[in-house]
């Protein structure tokens, strides 16, 4: 039988799918208000400087995986424009549902897909960009999931991983407290659920380093890899050419 962690527990690989599953299910309709108070709107900064590096132009097709509730596609809808396409996919139907629900409610209709970032349903050398903020870390196999998004972009395409990463070594103990202490109690108060949130902090410090990272999308495609560190290293950038 192999084994894969699902936050510090191990789990069965076979199994962490739907153990994510119900983290998101529980958390999907609280999820942005969540996001707001747990980052104190830092989110939003980090999501904005993902759409800068992008550099979309009117007419590029863009796969954004891990999609939720539809932050980066609504962005995105604007760079590309009318010529343009934006896919929004997760895996978790609760969380397409409420990002597709909010899209439509901004006037924004977007292909929308229910897949497994490791199995991809979409042709090769197709996209111009892919993006995955904050959910590659809940991917069983982070290899196969890299893989298939280089398969899935353009020669030259760009990946952008927007993701919680090693924080600096002065705020690792107050960002411990933070992370295992407040943000647990926070999860109950708010959405009615601490376990999902007592995850998010364990699955945060079980995703590989930023240098760790770096490597592991170099080995599945990537010529060109760099990092952005933000927030002292809370959150990183990841940025890989295709080659």
């Amino acid at each position: 039988m192999s084994t894969t962690h699902f936050g510090y527990k191990t789990v069965d690989e076979t199994e962490k799918a739907k153990h994510v599953k119900g983290v998101f299910d529980s958390v999907a309709s609280k999820y942005d208000l969540m996001n707001d108070l747990m980052s104190m709107g830092l989110h939003r900064a980090w999501k904005a400087y993902t759409v800068m590096v992008a550099n979309l132009h009117e007419g590029d097709k863009v796969l954004d995986i891990a999609g939720g509730t539809g932050d980066l596609g609504l962005a995105f809808s604007k760079k590309v424009g009318k010529t343009g396409q934006v896919v929004h996919t997760d895996i978790n139907e609760a969380m397409l549902r409420t990002g597709r629900d909010r899209l439509v409610d901004a006037g924004v209709v977007l292909p929308t897909v229910v897949c497994d970032a490791e199995k991809l349903p979409f042709p090769d050398n197709h996209f111009n960009l892919v993006t995955v903020a904050f959910g590659l870390r809940n991917m069983t196999h982070k290899d196969m999931a890299l893989a298939e998004m280089n398969r899935v972009l353009k020669p030259g395409g760009k990946l952008l991983v927007l993701e919680f990463s090693k924080v600096a070594k002065p705020l690792e103990k107050v960002y411990d407290w933070y992370s295992f202490k407040v943000l647990p109690k926070l999860g109950e108060l708010v959405a009615g659920d601490a376990s999902s949130y007592q995850y998010l902090a364990e699955s945060i410090r079980m995703h590989p380093s930023q240098e760790a990272l770096k490597s592991l999308m170099k080995a599945n495609g990537f010529g060109h890899v760099d990092y952005h560190n933000m927030t002292g290293g809370l959150v990183a950038l990841h940025v890989g050419i295709k080659c």
